[in-house]
């Protein structure tokens, strides 16, 4: 598939990460998965296979910019929805135990057959609201990565995410020409929750004209024990 030579070749150039051909194949088959599953529910937009490798696959592994390394770490994809971006970061760092969790059981579903199909041991699925999971034991600060892509706006974002980060740990928010303002509508929220602003790093992929913008955001403290409220209040009751 010539989209997947052409992901290759900008994987190494960009970001120094050389795709073996076992990767390849990997990113191969989840697009053929991808688009199989996208005929029976709503999982993109993006069909064209030259436009999932740069929109969906090369996107999603920008995040290798800021992240130094990842092996043995704990990455969770909150609002995953068709698996962006854990999936291609799980199939490119074997190391790193990715977490996909979304609200929508049928997406899961899709996640879980990429897994196997795939053999992506290092794949695991989480149905449930990020405000729940915030506070459940088993996921509250409990991540050393905490990513989202097209989830909510910062300030609702940042109470979704925050408290699911351990201490030490890093939210990463992948983000359109907003960035900037919702940064700044942000903040509040961010030293509320217990983070801190580490950098907002501009991404510019092949083929597309406006950047892409990654919001670093350190967890330099617990989380206060309020927080993340109930589900739906963060987006009804912005911190701001």
């Amino acid at each position: 598939m010539a989209s997947l030579t052409t992901l290759s070749t900008y994987a190494a150039s960009l970001l120094g990460i050389k795709l073996s051909d076992e990767q390849i194949g990997k990113f191969e088959r989840l697009t053929e998965l991808l688009l199989r599953w996208n005929e029976r529910m709503n999982l993109t937009a993006i069909t064209d296979p030259a436009d999932i490798a740069i929109k969906h696959y090369l996107d999603a592994l920008t995040i290798a910019r800021v992240i130094p390394r990842f092996d043995g770490l704990r990455l969770i994809d909150v609002g995953t929805g068709g698996g962006f971006p854990g999936l291609p970061l799980a199939i490119v760092f074997p190391g790193l135990q990715v977490t996909l969790m979304d609200s929508t059981a049928k997406k899961l579903r899709f996640i879980d057959d990429v897994a196997q199909s795939l053999g992506l041991e290092n794949v695991s699925s989480l149905h449930a609201r990020a405000e729940d999971a915030g506070r459940e034991r088993p996921h509250r600060e409990a991540y050393d990565i905490v990513v989202a892509r097209a989830v909510a706006r910062m300030p609702v974002l940042a109470e979704y995410t925050l408290p699911l980060c351990k201490p030490g740990g890093q939210v990463i928010a992948m983000k359109g020409t907003s960035a900037f303002e919702e940064t700044a509508e942000a903040a509040k929220a961010i030293i509320a929750l217990g983070g801190e602003l580490f950098s907002l790093d501009e991404v510019t992929l092949p083929t597309l004209d406006n950047p892409r913008y990654l919001i670093v955001i350190d967890k330099i403290k617990p989380t206060p024990r309020r927080y993340p409220r109930k589900a739906g209040l963060p987006s009804r009751q912005p911190i701001i």
